[in-house]
């Protein structure tokens, strides 16, 4: 699997740009990528996605770091050995339509697959088949298994705030791990027990 996050200036892959690019082979975890790019000429940025992801108007506009064609192209040739690129992570679809619309830019070939692995699925499957019941939000009647409540679920703290696409993905693959395998995955988690392991 490929473990995959991005942050973004915006919410809308068609007028906002990356700006970091965090992944993991999972088979490999030791196998990491992360990456900073300037946003595209003409992308729109909002406060507060920034604000989310750390990043400054400045950071994202620096013409010293990669652009973002060039950013996706060396995250796309990294993938290029691993065995499994199926992409997974906490609302994988908006990664995996970031990183396609920004190839589809600068008209890089897209080779990786339309179908993802959801972390928030796998949790609610696993909350179910533990005959518990998954959180919902009330006011808004739906999930509430952001992130920080999966990660919370399987025995970690909520992720470091601003967020950060490589972070992300740790996180991302530490839970895949715990909720498929009952296995702990990376070093940066080996302190925190898995719950439903040490009832």
């Amino acid at each position: 699997m490929l473990i995959l996050d991005v942050e973004a200036s915006g919410t809308d892959y068609n007028v906002h740009s990356i700006v970091s690019i965090g992944a993991v082979d999972f088979e490999n975890p030791d196998n990491r990528f992360y990456g900073e790019c300037r946003i595209w000429d003409g992308a729109r940025m909002n406060a507060e996605a920034l604000e989310v992801c750390g990043f400054t108007e400045a950071e994202i506009t620096d013409i010293n770091k990669p652009t973002e064609g060039e950013l996706v192209t060396q995250f796309l040739e990294w993938t290029q050995h691993m065995a499994d690129r199926t992409i997974t992570g906490q609302n994988p679809s908006f990664d995996r339509d970031y990183v396609k619309a920004a190839a589809g830019r600068i008209g890089l070939s897209w080779d990786l697959a339309y179908r993802t692995i959801d972390t928030h699925t796998l949790c609610w499957m696993h909350i179910i088949k533990s005959g518990q019941q998954p959180p919902v939000d009330a006011q808004h009647r739906r999930s509430a298994l952001d992130l920080d409540a999966v990660l919370n679920y399987c025995g970690i703290p909520e992720e470091p705030q601003p967020h950060n696409a490589l972070t992300g993905a740790l996180s991302h693959a530490e839970v895949t791990s715990r909720l498929l395998f009952d296995k702990k995955l990376l070093p940066e988690f080996e302190n925190f027990p898995i719950p439903w392991l040490t009832v």
